[in-house]
């Protein structure tokens, strides 16, 4: 066993620490297990770690004992990988932010792990049209027949049906679930999950027993998008989590794909955006398969998805002789912490994660779907600020 094994499972039961902060520790310390015994001064020298966080750190760290901690998570969660682990995977562990524990259930591959096999992330609608499910079937179904992993997250809908095509044709799949590996949800898809882990793979970032959350499933998005060579959408309207998906995989540097639709449907909204703004546009499946085979390296220096366009500023006829305050903005409540922490001037991912007192994993799901609302702009360098 990795003797820092135990020492990755206390420092992830910190609240606010995540695996940005867990690397800089192991960085500074040289191993988790030292960073578990460092002063309050100490932790002060970590980027990102104030008084208050480094205060909450041993306050909170006094009352666990890491081999105790360790023993007890084993015995309802025998199945995971740590960042320090050889297996964990090696695309998830390039994208920013990777879960710092890895849970999983079925038959792991090893070219998987290394990043040498073709996987692709197929995303879409949770109510799709015949056109979407027959386009998923049938791109899964060529897709699956050249070898390819197909990844995705066991929702209703699209995710269903490219799971199932693929368990159709004794492919292998993964399922990213946003509960806890042991948690089928929807409840309906329980036949689905127990074929997957006979030959393939179910993996989360949330430990045995965690309930559904509509916080997790965005999270559980950048898992789908890091485990993936390529992101495909074949159906999906303009407020979408495939769309979330989408930018995170263009975030990564991998590339996305996106299956026309009629502009008559509301469902192909979404696809029809992200073609406009740089998405490789699927034909038909022989087109699909070509592109993928010139796939640039992941290597790639930046993403290839234009931003979506921000509203532009108007004059007023008659400006008014005093500035009046602006309208309060309407931010839906579970991203409120997030979007606080964002100021009109550019704001760098670790300040927000400071400000807002949230996990870093979490803050990158918000501030995507704050920029997909419109509501905050991406600036080179990990920067943000409002719109």
């Amino acid at each position: 066993m990795n003797g820092d094994r135990p020492y990755w499972v206390a420092w992830s039961q910190i609240k606010r620490i995540g695996s940005v902060l867990m690397g800089r520790l192991n960085q500074q310390f040289g191993s988790l297990e030292a960073a578990w015994t460092a002063s309050e001064a100490g932790l002060l020298t970590v980027e990102g770690i104030g008084p208050q966080l480094a205060a909450d750190i041993l306050r909170q760290r006094s009352h666990l004992n890491p081999d105790q901690l360790y023993a007890k998570h084993l015995e309802a969660n025998p199945q995971f990988w740590t960042l320090c682990d050889p297996e964990y995977p090696r695309l998830l562990r390039e994208i920013h932010a990777p879960p710092p524990l890895l849970y999983y259930r079925g038959i792991p591959d090893v070219a998987e792990m290394e990043g040498n096999a073709p996987t692709i992330a197929i995303v879409g609608t949770r109510r799709p049209s015949p056109y979407g499910l027959k386009w998923t079937r049938r791109l899964t179904h060529r897709l699956s027949q050249e070898g390819f992993t197909i990844v995705s997250g066991l929702a209703a809908g699209i995710d269903t049906e490219a799971h199932r095509t693929c368990l159709s044709l004794s492919g292998r799949t993964v399922a990213v679930v946003g509960t806890g590996v042991d948690v089928v949800y929807p409840r309906r898809n329980q036949s689905l999950y127990d074929e997957i882990i006979e030959t393939g793979l179910v993996v989360s970032e949330y430990p045995a027993g965690t309930p559904p959350d509509r916080l997790q499933f965005p999270q559980r998005n950048r898992i789908i998008a890091g485990l993936s060579r390529a992101t495909l959408v074949t159906e999906a309207p303009q407020k979408s989590g495939a769309l979330i998906t989408a930018y995170l995989a263009n975030e990564f540097c991998r590339d996305v794909y996106a299956l026309p639709g009629s502009l008559d449907n509301p469902n192909s909204r979404g696809c029809l955006g992200l073609i406009t703004r740089g998405a490789q546009l699927v034909m038909d499946e022989d087109n699909l398969i070509q592109t993928l085979q010139e796939m640039p390296s992941l290597t790639s220096p930046k993403p290839r998805l234009k931003p979506e366009p921000t509203p532009q500023k108007t004059e007023s006829v008659n400006p008014s002789p005093e500035p009046t305050a602006p309208p309060p903005v309407d931010v839906p409540a579970h991203l409120a912490q997030v979007f606080a922490a964002v100021g009109p001037e550019a704001t760098a991912f670790d300040i927000i994660v400071e400000k807002s007192a949230t996990e870093a994993a979490a803050v990158s799901s918000a501030l995507l779907q704050l920029e997909l609302m419109g509501l905050i702009s991406a600036l080179p360098g990990l920067r943000y600020q409002r719109s």
